[in-house]
Order: C-alpha cells, then sequence, then structure tokens
C-alpha cells in the first residue's frame, strides 16, 4: 500500500515537472519569437516617415474618457501628427457600446486636441490585436503602418503585423500617467500570458 502511494505520489511530481517545465518552454519561446520579430522595427518619433499611418491600439475606456493607457496611445498618435510624421490615424478597438464604445471615445478624444476629423478613421472591429493588424490590411487596403502602444505590448503587436496586416513599425508610448503597480502587472501578464497566447494562436487552426 505504501508503496503504491510513494508510486503515485512519484508520477504526480515528475507531471507537475513537465508541466512547468513546458510552461516555461513556452514562455521562452513566445518571447523570443516576439522579440526577434520586432528587432530593428521600434522606433524613435523622429525615425517615422513623414505622411505615415498611425495604428493606435485600443484600450479600456470609462465614463467617455480614455483610460491612462490608451490616451497615453493618442496623445503618442497627437505628436506624430503634428510633427508630420502621421498624416492619418486610424483609432482601432472595440465599439460596441456595453464597452464604452473605445473608437468614438478615442476620436472625441483626439479631435479635442485639435486633430481634424478628416485624418481620424475608426475601426470598431478591432477586437483584439491580430484582428486589428488584419483589418488594417483587409479593410483600410494599408501596406505599411505606424503601431502605437505601450512598449510591454509593442513587440507582440509588431509579431501579429507581420503575419496578418500591413509591413509594421511601432512607436512605444510613454504612459506617465500609469500606476506603477499596472505597468509591473501588465509586463508579467503580457510575458506568462499574452505572447503564449499569441504563438499558439498562429500555428492553431
Amino acid at each position: 500500500m505504501g508503496t503504491r502511494r510513494v508510486g503515485r505520489w512519484g508520477l504526480l511530481t515528475r507531471l507537475v515537472v513537465l508541466g512547468i517545465l513546458a510552461v516555461e518552454g513556452m514562455v521562452a519561446v513566445s518571447a523570443t519569437w516576439a522579440y526577434v520579430s520586432a528587432r530593428g522595427r521600434v522606433v524613435a518619433p523622429a525615425d517615422v516617415d513623414a505622411g505615415s499611418t498611425a495604428l493606435v491600439l485600443g484600450a479600456k475606456v470609462s465614463d467617455g474618457e480614455p483610460g491612462e493607457y490608451v490616451r497615453a496611445r493618442l496623445d503618442t498618435a497627437v505628436q506624430l501628427y503634428r510633427s508630420g510624421r502621421v498624416a492619418t490615424i486610424i483609432n482601432s478597438g472595440n465599439g460596441a457600446s456595453r464597452y464604452g464604445s473605445e473608437t468614438d471615445v478615442m476620436r472625441a478624444y483626439l479631435e479635442r486636441q485639435g486633430v481634424p476629423a478628416s485624418v481620424i478613421r475608426d475601426d470598431p472591429a478591432g477586437y483584439d490585436t491580430q484582428r486589428s493588424c488584419a483589418r488594417a490590411r483587409s479593410e483600410f487596403g494599408l501596406a505599411k503602418v505606424v503601431l502605437v502602444t505601450q512598449d510591454f505590448h509593442l513587440d507582440r503587436a509588431i509579431a501579429l503585423c507581420r503575419l496578418d496586416g500591413p509591413d509594421p513599425i511601432g512607436v512605444a508610448a510613454p504612459c506617465p500617467d500609469c500606476a506603477w503597480w499596472t505597468i509591473a502587472r501588465n509586463h508579467v501578464r503580457e510575458t506568462l500570458l499574452a505572447r503564449p497566447r499569441a504563438l499558439l494562436s498562429t500555428v492553431l487552426p
């Protein structure tokens, strides 16, 4: 009886160890995939070609106002527009009213910052990063795009856009108003969940 119990625990231990190793391997592979895909493609605002199109990836909005992360992305897009680096801004997010209509809020914010309505285009069906990239090519006909999001998200966004969207470069949007603990949380979530899931989505039907 005792031997069988020890044997079961030994098997369980081996399975747990194998599971941990598999997770660690997936995290490492997905991090490498994102890093290699984005290498040389994250640029400073001054290195963006004049007249480019920016794709601003949506994030949480509340009570008709953009949250800290999406506001920082929009501020970066405004700076690119004012400097002449960007001629068109595409807001890509969830346009459903039950989620606060991210794209409507993003457009309203840009217009309050002085960006002409004619410069702004909306993609209310950009429900996730992969779909935003794919639709930038299929719905907006873009061959090249400048992705605007935070640094923890940018490598994965570039990697996905290279697969399904226009040829991308990326500009990191600083977020001085973001709480440090939310930044740390997003880095952890990106590393442990978002990148592995994104990589799996590229190989699974």
